[in-house]
């Protein structure tokens, strides 16, 4: 079983199979789910100083800020998940 990694932006990596949701941190119960996460010790800051424009939520409860937008990890996902496919056959 091979980890297929996403690249979120400033040379942070994300293992793709462990992220479940990719959103925008614009609305109040976004803003308190990062604070909730960080404190309790659970956000990962990966914007290097930067604005954050997308949240990565990951099924071992951590929060993931990222600088780059929704639409650009998630197309990285997708390019990941069509090339591997491809590899496949």
């Amino acid at each position: 079983m091979s980890v297929r990694l996403i690249n979120v932006g400033f040379g942070s990596i994300v293992a793709a199979n462990r992220i479940i949701a990719i959103i925008s941190p614009e609305s109040a119960p976004i803003k308190r789910m990062i604070q909730e996460a960080r404190d309790n010790q659970r956000l990962i800051d990966a914007t290097f100083g930067r604005r954050t424009r997308a949240v990565i939520i990951c099924d071992s409860d951590h929060v993931i800020l990222a600088a780059v937008q929704p639409e650009t990890v998630a197309n990285r996902l997708s390019l990941k998940e069509t090339s591997h496919d491809e590899d496949e056959e």
